[in-house]
């Protein structure tokens, strides 16, 4: 006796590739969606105001880009270098982290030359983390001294060494009085 198969109704999405008849949603479907009362084709594009870098792949340049941080100085020229590379050629991607490096770097040379040194703790959210997660805070404050002090200990230990050595030799050297 066979036994019948089972169902699998109850599994959702299951059957999406089944008899399009038994589909309610199939009419409807499109890819690409339909837009219903666009009324363009193509968006106007956005106003160039600043340099922006296109990828090679692409032919044209997209109707809306980001102008927040415009190319410039040392980061901005490995970054015009790393855009001549495809997006699939990990020189693109290996370039643009270092550039992202050195950018962070000219902020700080910026900061320096304003007269203004950067507030690290509050800009990688400090008062948050204290405010939020203080046990966590705490802990992590904790783990790093530990690990600060232990690196301390381990650039000094030779040093610490050389001394101990001279000591008793400065002793044996030293003439002894006589009673």
């Amino acid at each position: 006796m066979r036994t019948p198969p089972p169902s699998h109704e109850h599994i959702q999405g299951w059957g999406a590739d089944l008899d399009h008849a038994n589909r309610p949603a199939y009419p409807k479907e499109r890819t690409p969606p339909r837009l219903e009362g666009v009324h363009w084709d193509q968006p106007s594009p956005q106003p160039r105001t600043v340099e922006v870098l296109k990828s090679v792949e692409h032919p044209v340049m997209t109707p809306v880009f980001g102008t927040t941080v415009p190319p410039k100085g040392l980061s901005g020229q490995m970054r015009r270098f790393a855009f001549r590379f495809s997006e699939g050629d990990m020189r693109h991607w290996l370039i643009l982290l270092a550039a992202d490096r050195v950018n962070m770097v000219e902020g700080l040379i910026d900061d320096f030359s304003r007269g203004t040194p950067p507030n690290v703790f509050k800009e990688v959210g400090g008062p948050a983390a204290i405010k939020h997660n203080p046990v966590g805070t705490a802990r992590k404050a904790l783990v790093f001294g530990a690990l600060l002090g232990a690196g301390y200990l381990m650039l000094t230990r030779d040093s610490r060494r050389e001394r101990q050595r001279e000591r008793p030799a400065a002793r044996l050297e030293r003439p002894r009085r006589r009673r």
